[in-house]
């Protein structure tokens, strides 16, 4: 039921961290993988390593927050593959501040990476989708489109509402789209380490001595733990779900 063999998977963000992850998860799984990213040498070095183990794999430089250059990336993946199968809406940023701190520059930053780049790029993929009446979409939200932190570390309110907004997007488009036998589901982890996180939460020990206490499983999440939920939602395993979101935070969100 998890296996992809025949399909091809989308991936934005997937230049580095749990996108990267994805990307390699979905090649294990017996996908086509087109990764999707700004960083074109990255992802030039990721698509090198997943060729070597025979994977069919399309490096596309794209910036989500672009309409053109979405555009011209889902171009080059239906010209090359003929066909999206899975898409992973996995960009995003992480911007810290309150409402009292905040400039208009980074709310934007946030709103247009997060959610405006899951339209843009959703915007381009769902009518191949809806034309072969199959697909799976997988939106990233975040453990924090639930839960609110005092800590000055962890206050990033763009980021509180653009990962819940994510979840709207996400419940609408599940709506409109399951008659032409599309799934969209979310998943929203907790705290992984990954580029974004490794510079600012992960350098705090005392930080991270108190999440681990917190958290029931005692510790972050590790490379690779959050792939199971991305390869449930995008296989026939999840074939009569959508519109749903998962948690994955080692159980921090609950206590």
């Amino acid at each position: 039921m998890f296996n992809l063999k025949g399909k091809v998977a989308v991936v934005t963000g997937a230049s580095s961290g749990l996108g990267a992850d994805a990307a390699r998860a979905y090649a294990k799984a017996g996908a086509s993988v087109a990764i999707l990213a700004r960083r074109k040498e990255k992802l030039e070095a990721l698509a090198e390593e997943l060729k070597s183990d025979h994977t069919n794999v399309l490096a596309v430089s794209c910036d989500v927050t672009d309409e053109a250059s979405v555009k011209s990336a889902v171009q080059q993946v239906i010209e090359h593959f003929g066909k999206i199968d899975i898409l992973l809406n996995n960009a995003g940023i992480a911007v810290k501040g309150g409402v009292d701190t905040l400039s208009q520059d980074d709310w934007n930053r946030s709103m247009d990476t997060n959610v405006k780049g899951i339209f843009l790029v959703s915007k381009y993929v769902v009518p191949h989708m809806m034309e072969q009446h199959y697909g799976k979409i997988i939106n990233t939200s975040s453990v924090n489109a639930f839960i609110g932190d005092k800590a000055d570390l962890f206050i990033r309110h763009s980021y509180n509402a653009s990962k819940s907004a994510v979840l709207g997007l996400s419940m609408g488009m599940a709506a409109s789209y399951g008659k032409y036998n599309i799934t969209v589901n979310t998943i929203c982890p907790g705290l992984f380490e990954s580029e974004m996180t490794s510079s600012t939460l992960f350098q705090s020990e005392e930080f991270l001595k108190a999440y681990s206490y917190q958290c029931p499983l005692g510790r972050p999440g590790q490379p690779g733990e959050l792939n199971g939920a991305i390869l449930f939602f995008s296989s026939d395993a999840s074939s009569y779900i959508t519109g749903q979101f998962m948690i994955i935070d080692g159980g921090t969100s609950f206590v």
